[in-house]
């Protein structure tokens, strides 16, 4: 980890009061100064592969509030476009692929990725890093293979998932494959967000709640391990946090245990005082307000806010949301929830 601040020093050991903060999809909608550089941007996938559009995103709340991190603008499924499948986004319905399937679409796909896709991804991350404060800390990320994958079997985002899970029950061999390709392209495509100037990384299991336990063994415990310890091999000091939204406790102490990240994201729906006593002693807990919260602000926010300050007092902890911050979240909410936050 190259930039020292409260967010890093957490990650690095560090009991810090009040805890350093940053928002999940903080870049984003809710923001005016995006909207405008959205408009012009031709398309999401644009915006995120034009560096110094990407940049700018990234570096606009960071401008605005008083955060400890930026976070690049960037997508999970970036890894998969790299890797030769289409790629599009379809206003308001979210991302859209070419479904991987079956043999015939999984040998479309390229070996490696593409580097002049993912340059573009590091040529913004440099300059997000030389623009940045040097109190701030920059976090890259990537989708873990079990969330990508789900999306990319289907072609888009389903409710349960449920066109990988049976991909991966009927043609168990086919979906390992898949799996292998995703961890060997998002270990370099981490690899390479870290070597670009990144000071840690995220990787995003978004849909991991919705395995069963072998499913999880097999899917998201095993492909993460493998991940970290690919990242680790090149850049052994990499700061790495995990967000396996809506696993238990015991999953989440599992991760920690047997990846030894230096940190857990935790979603709103856990259990914080158990989460705090099960995880705890291995890394840095991070989370977890409700994004809902932060829409309703008030005295309620107030009282969500100081209620995780103090379930997590006392232990190396980043403040942060459950999941990703929601486009009608009203920007005078975010500044109360950062005021209170801070507050001694």
């Amino acid at each position: 980890m190259g930039v020292v601040n409260a967010l890093t020093e957490v990650m690095g050991g560090k009991r810090i009061s009040p805890p350093p903060l940053w928002m999940m999809r903080q870049a984003g909608r809710y923001l005016p100064e995006y909207r405008e550089v959205r408009s012009k941007a031709g398309g999401f996938v644009e915006l995120c592969l034009t560096p110094n559009l990407a940049a700018e995103v990234t570096l606009q709340p960071t401008r605005r509030f008083q955060l400890d991190a930026a976070i690049i603008f960037s997508d999970i499924l970036i890894v998969p476009y790299a890797l030769g499948v289409r790629l599009w986004f379809e206003e308001g319905e979210g991302p859209r692929l070419d479904p991987v399937d079956d043999r015939l679409s999984f040998e479309k796909m390229r070996d490696e990725a593409d580097p002049q896709i993912t340059a573009r991804v590091y040529e913004a991350i440099s300059e997000v890093r030389a623009k940045l404060a040097g109190t701030q800390a920059l976090i890259g990320f990537c989708g873990a293979p079990w969330t990508v994958a789900s999306y990319l079997v289907a072609g888009r985002g389903t409710p349960d998932q449920k066109p990988a899970r049976q991909l991966a029950e009927n043609n168990e061999k086919l979906f390992a494959e898949i799996i292998e390709r995703l961890i060997s392209a998002t270990a370099k495509h981490l690899i390479g967000q870290l070597k670009a100037g990144a000071d840690l990384v995220q990787i995003f299991d978004t849909w991991a709640g919705v395995l069963d336990p072998e499913g999880f063994q097999k899917w998201c415990l095993k492909p993460t391990v493998e991940i970290v310890q690919r990242v680790r091999a090149v850049i052994p000091k990499a700061g790495i946090i995990l967000f396996p939204k809506g696993v238990t406790v015991d999953q989440l102490t599992e991760l920690a245990r047997n990846t030894r990240a230096d940190g857990i994201g935790i979603d709103h729906h856990t259990n914080r005082k158990a989460a705090r006593v099960a995880v705890s002693d291995y890394c840095a807990i991070q989370g977890n307000l409700d994004p809902d919260i932060l829409v309703k602000g008030g005295v309620e926010l107030d009282r969500a806010v100081d209620a995780i300050k103090e379930d997590f007092h006392g232990i190396r902890h980043i403040f942060n949301l459950g999941h990703g911050i929601k486009p009608i979240t009203p920007i005078e909410h975010v500044e109360q929830m950062i005021r209170r936050v801070r507050k001694s």
